[in-house]
């Protein structure tokens, strides 16, 4: 009895430092998972330019941009709602990380296609990580037939590229900002002064009201501009809406496309001398596969933690 009393006060003494031990040695083993940031902005568009979100697989996105004229044209014009450009596309995500689509505008009646693929995600876990980065690539082709007659231009001189770094960090759950770096390439170029490569870089915020509603502006300067036109910088304000089914954006901007090569490089209006383009974005987005209502219950739950 007297040597159980011993090793059982041994035991009383040793065990607080035992038990913590122990749990260190658990904690260390157990393997962590990160958590990641999600909702930097609501959808996959800042205003004109693409935010870094993604739609998740399966997820079949139609949307739909338009920009009006110019405001400052007056009542005549309808304050710029008689004239209007248009882009309807198709966007689909092949996997949570990469996300394809193709569109038409009216503008020149442009085709494009273009890519974006999440390289790295922004956590808050142990070993996080600070930023949201995503690739992003486009190809379009200018279908309008402005050429004078016999000096047709090829297939290949009517495309352009566009490459971008998308750079985002969402600094609370009520402020992100994004920077775009840029690259767009022309095939053919107007007059020879005008540089087949433009460099340019952009900036984007989000700035959240309410759980639904958050205003958004955006800013693109352009390195080595077009020397044929007189080209100014491309800056854009607006609100989006988040409606349950889809994000509906409402814009005020100095540009009237809609695709990366031209509101970057082609833009000529000054948006401080009245030359607003009023125009929207809305998107309505369509589940696809066998995990539909997994998908979208996670999409509720993953929205209304980000809102918290």
């Amino acid at each position: 009895m007297k040597n159980f009393l011993i090793v059982f006060a041994v035991l009383a003494i040793s065990s607080p430092s035992f038990s913590q031990d122990l749990l260190d040695i658990l904690e260390e083993e157990t393997p962590k998972t990160k958590e990641y940031v999600s909702s930097t902005f609501k959808g996959t568009r800042i205003l004109n330019g693409h935010s870094i979100e993604n739609r998740k697989k399966g997820i079949l996105e139609f949307v739909i941009s338009h920009r009006f004229g110019r405001v400052n044209l007056g009542a005549d014009e309808l304050y710029g709602l008689d004239q209007s450009n248009i882009r309807f596309a198709f966007e689909y995500g092949l996997s949570d990380n990469l996300m394809v689509g193709i569109g038409r505008s009216s503008f020149e009646k442009t085709y494009d296609s273009f890519f974006k693929y999440k390289l790295l995600k922004q956590s808050t876990d142990k070993n996080s990580f600070p930023f949201s980065i995503s690739l992003f690539g486009s190809a379009a082709y200018r279908s309008i037939d402005d050429f004078e007659p016999g000096n047709e231009p090829s297939f290949n001189e009517r495309l352009s590229y566009t490459t971008q770094v998308l750079i985002a960090r969402k600094f609370s759950p009520g402020f992100s900002l994004q920077i775009t770096p840029s690259y767009i390439h022309r095939n053919s170029v107007k007059i020879n002064e005008d540089p087949h490569g433009i460099f340019a870089i952009g900036i984007g915020s989000r700035v959240k009201l309410t759980q639904r509603i958050s205003i958004n502006g955006e800013y693109h300067y352009t390195v080595n501009p077009l020397e044929s036109i007189d080209a100014t910088n491309s800056l854009a304000f607006g609100v989006d809406i988040e409606t349950g089914g889809h994000v509906f954006q409402i814009i005020l901007s100095n540009s009237i496309t809609m695709i990366e090569k031209s509101f970057i490089t082609e833009s000529t209006d000054n948006f401080f001398e009245g030359d607003v383009h009023l125009g929207f974005n809305i998107s309505r987005a369509f589940q696809f596969g066998k995990h539909k209502k997994k998908k979208l219950k996670e999409k509720e739950e993953e929205d209304k933690k980000a809102n918290n």
